[in-house]
């Protein structure tokens, strides 16, 4: 990459997906710059940013959307370029524009990619016209819910109204009775109003029975796309990722080759820049169906990283700066099995509901095959404002029984005390028949969800039981004289 082309890069973003960018940067000589809220002020990627600048705004949250005082710092700071993370302005072909009119390099696709792809309906119809299967529903969206009824009734029965523009689960309610069409379609509409701004809505055909399945693509500008295999994510709660897992362990070999084929062509053809996820559902006779297309780093790239060797931020930045990809497609190898689980502070007893507080005892699991990417740590507070996701586990080994086992022996070592969280889930996921055989649905906690027991183990009791014991034999050991050699 030519140095002089990005030297220093403003991160629009907090907590781990900054630190990790952070650490992209450091290895490629280029300098990093950060932005907090007040609330952030103690963020282990502000102190490890090579500059830092704090926004002063009463909304902890507004701070970090607020592209304009963001640029303004950019450009005050001498930035080359702006790097959005996930999440927040990711995903604002305004803020992508901004950026670009502003002098900076915008990390990530084209301007009107991120809107395209942004837009649920016209994405759909973009990729239907470059030959990708998409899944049966309207192609215009709708606010009313008397039409979106009688839409309903043509696609057919289930359905799932979905936000036009966003995501995450929100604005999103599945519909299995026409009876109860009207009041889910108004609660989506008004949960997708406060969160995207926006209630426009449609219909889609709801999949039973399907894994979630995803392509990495990486595409630089110069007509050159690659895709870095697969990830299965069909372990969902509310249709948010709670494990994800690459390559998928029991996907039909041709239909991986055709994946990969129609996301790779479907993005040639629209001159896709950068890297992007396009998401399908595959259904038990192997048909699939386009979902939609995230034009941003996502939360699970980590596990692509594993298997492929490839670091996906540098690429990304790289990509960014005008420089060509490093490799063509038949000298990428895939090699193992990855398996990421989101940690996340969150109270089981009260239906997963986040819960900041104070961490007072932060111990990561290690040894070969295992990461972590936090900027959590022990007496850090965790704000009441953001995602409650304080952290990654992935885990890695050559075949899939020893990636489970690996996940189990790195959840027993994973220790945070001060909050509850979802280990204690991904720990009865982990022992579940249907994982260990890798039978995986994105119905599968709705499912098995109540006959979990999700109640936390003291993660410390153990360590204190042993002290006693070690204390014990050393008071034997004085006692009696003994010389242990």
């Amino acid at each position: 990459m030519s140095k002089s082309t990005i030297k220093k890069i403003l991160i629009a973003n907090r907590g781990e997906i900054a630190l990790r960018i952070i650490r992209a940067c450091k290895e490629l000589d280029i300098k990093s710059v950060a932005i907090f809220s007040t609330a952030d002020v103690d963020g282990l990627w502000v102190k490890k940013a090579d500059e830092c600048y704090p926004i002063i705004d009463e909304d902890q949250i507004k701070v970090y959307l607020d592209y304009e005082r963001i640029i303004t710092i950019a450009k005050r700071a001498e930035c080359d370029a702006i790097h959005p993370g996930y999440g927040f302005l990711s995903e604002s072909s305004e803020f992508a524009q901004a950026v670009i009119d502003a002098g900076l390099i915008f990390i990530g696709p084209k301007p009107h990619h991120v809107k395209l792809f942004g837009d649920k309906i016209e994405s759909k119809k973009a990729m239907r016209e470059v030959g990708v299967p998409v899944l049966p529903g309207n192609d215009e969206a709708i606010e009313d819910a008397k039409i979106g009824a009688k839409l309903a009734v043509g696609v057919g029965y289930p359905v799932i109204i979905k936000a036009a523009y966003g995501g995450g689960g929100r604005g999103m309610r599945i519909v299995h009775n026409p009876k109860d069409f009207e009041k889910e379609f108004d609660a989506a509409y008004k949960e997708a109003l406060r969160f995207f701004g926006n209630g426009e809505m449609f219909i889609e055909k709801y999949m039973i029975n399907t894994r979630h399945i995803e392509v990495q693509i990486i595409a630089d500008k110069y007509g050159n796309v690659l895709h870095l295999s697969e990830r299965d994510c069909s372990i969902q709660r509310r249709h948010q990722k709670v494990i994800e897992i690459a390559p998928s362990p029991l996907l039909n070999n041709e239909v991986r080759k055709d994946l990969y084929r129609v996301s790779t062509k479907a993005m040639f053809r629209l001159g896709y820049e950068s890297v992007g996820t396009v998401e399908f559902l595959v259904d038990d006779d192997d048909n699939f169906f386009f979902m939609e297309m995230n034009t941003r780093i996502q939360v699970e790239h980590t596990i692509t990283e594993i298997i492929s060797g490839i670091d996906l931020l540098q690429r990304m930045i790289e990509i960014a700066a005008g420089d060509k990809l490093l490799y063509l497609q038949e000298e990428i190898g895939f090699r193992g099995y990855a398996i990421e689980f989101r940690i996340n502070a969150e109270d089981a007893s009260r239906d997963f509901a986040p819960h900041p507080g104070k961490i007072t005892k932060f111990i990561l699991p290690g040894g070969p095959g295992v990461r972590v990417d936090t900027a959590a740590f022990t007496d850090y507070e965790i704000p009441p404002y953001y995602d409650s996701m304080i952290g990654k586990l992935i885990v890695w080994a050559l075949d899939w029984e020893g990636a489970v086992k690996k996940a189990r022996r790195a959840l027993d070592e994973f220790v945070v005390v001060g909050v509850p969280t979802n280990i204690p889930l991904h720990k009865q996921i982990i022992k579940d028949e249907d994982f260990i055989s890798a039978h995986l649905k994105t119905d599968f906690l709705d499912k098995k969800l109540d006959t979990f027991n999700l109640e936390a183990v003291d993660a410390t009791a153990h360590e204190d039981e042993k002290m006693e014991e070690i204390n014990l034999l050393i008071e034997t050991i004085e006692k009696n004289s003994i010389n242990v050699h």
